[in-house]
């Protein structure tokens, strides 16, 4: 970012009130107007420097920092981390099939709305698996929160797998 105009636009406005004075008081201003220059840029830095502390507050983890470059400060971004998407070493299984729910707890009719606000990388790859089981992002959750909540839909408990030797592990992970 260049200084240079707005420290010209304070010299500028110094000229113009010294010529007010006459000349002695624009002689004055001549002389005064280098030391000015320097406190000039030294004030806007400052200036600068606290609104990029406040916009870092902000954007914490991120920052925005000033630097100085010869006589111009530069903005210097660092945007938030994004988080590394959790990779898969092997294909995964397909999704457990829900069993209908016991008949005492069968479905009455009764729908409630919830509102639920999940980060961005949840949200795509919530309905990234809804789509993928051909199934609405709605659908897919309450399947979900059920499965969660009585554990239907699973093959067996968390565990070691049988079918495997006893060498691989089945169920949730978090």
């Amino acid at each position: 970012m260049d200084l240079t105009p707005y420290v010209d636009h304070l010299r500028r406005e110094l000229a113009v009130a010294a010529d007010a004075s006459g000349d002695e008081a624009r002689a004055l201003a001549e002389r005064l107007s280098a030391p000015l220059e320097s406190a000039a840029r030294l004030t806007l830095l400052n200036v600068l420097s606290a609104a990029m502390s406040d916009v870092t507050r902000e954007l914490a983890p991120g920052s925005v920092d000033v630097r100085l470059r010869g006589l111009d400060p530069e903005f210097v971004v660092t945007p938030p981390p994004v988080p590394e998407p959790v990779r898969e070493e092997r294909e995964p299984a397909a999704a457990p099939v829900v069993a209908a729910p016991p008949a005492a707890e069968a479905d009455d009719g009764t729908m409630v709305r919830i509102n639920l606000r999940l980060p961005a990388h949840l949200k795509g790859r919530a309905e990234g698996a809804a789509a993928a089981e051909g199934l609405s992002v709605n659908a897919w959750l309450v399947r979900a929160v059920s499965v969660a909540l009585d554990g239907g839909g699973r093959a067996s408990a968390p565990g070691r797998s049988k079918d495997s030797g006893g060498r691989g592990f089945t169920g949730w992970v978090r």
